[in-house]
């Protein structure tokens, strides 16, 4: 399986479902099927990976609670390998747990659902984060590659390169930030339209975890820039990005 491999596509979406409830784990893919979606299934993080290395799947569907492994540290490992580093991830959490909802997110995962869920809410979250992700770059550079403080930034490979020519690994959410800010350079933008940029609309998310990932995104440009702060805070206003973009 290829990194770019991902279909991203309404009609042969296939989904791989991870819980290790079999009646809940059953009851979803019947459900995405009936809806068109292609599906397989799998109740460990072992099943998971075996899975994925047949290659195919273009969207996770993974509970953070496995009886192998941890949902949260295995979204964050397959954020750091080419091959998954952006697959579409939805966390499954249980309800009352927002501390895993906001790590999950700045782990690398799109979305996530809350326990116990109408399948009908989860096949809405499906189609928006495939509608985000298949969504153009947007028309700064023509072919979606955009240079500001000697970086170069590749949305459509999702690829940022430093001044020092090293690829820097982003998250999925802070490549949407990021991606937020170098179509508005030099323009505060608030949480609220950060929040619309990295999680689409009718999605609360505490205000919290923005400013988890500007942090984890500031740290990442600043370490091949000397200390250098291209991400600067206004206080009680949000953020604003000082850079040229080019």
């Amino acid at each position: 399986m290829r990194r770019g491999t991902f279909a991203h596509t309404m009609a042969i979406t296939r989904c791989l479902v991870v819980d290790d409830d079999p009646e809940l784990l059953q009851s979803v893919c019947d459900y995405l099927r009936r809806f068109g979606f292609d599906t397989v299934a799998a109740a460990s993080a072992a099943q998971m990976r075996a899975a994925l290395s047949q290659g195919g799947v273009d969207m996770l569907i993974l509970d953070v609670m496995l009886p192998d492994g941890d949902g949260l540290a295995i979204c964050a490992a397959l954020r750091q390998r080419p091959e998954t580093a952006d697959l579409p991830v939805i966390m499954l959490t249980a309800q009352g747990d927002p501390h895993s909802r906001v790590l999950g997110l700045e782990l690398g995962a799109d979305d996530y659902v809350a326990k116990p869920f109408e399948p009908r809410e989860l096949v809405a979250r499906i189609k928006a984060v495939l509608r985000r992700r298949s969504a153009p770059a947007g028309d700064r550079g023509g072919d979606g590659t955009v240079e500001f403080a000697g970086w170069r930034f590749d949305r459509l490979k999702r690829q940022l390169v430093s001044p020092q020519q090293v690829v820097v690994p982003l998250s999925s959410a802070e490549y949407r930030l990021l991606s937020a800010f170098v179509e508005r350079p030099r323009r505060v933008l608030t949480r609220d339209q950060l929040l619309d940029a990295t999680r689409g609309q009718g999605v609360v998310v505490a205000d919290r975890a923005i400013d988890l990932a500007v942090s984890r995104l500031r740290q990442k440009l600043s370490a091949a820039q000397d200390g250098e702060q291209l991400i600067c805070t206004i206080r009680g206003e949000g953020y604003i990005f000082d850079a040229e973009v080019k």
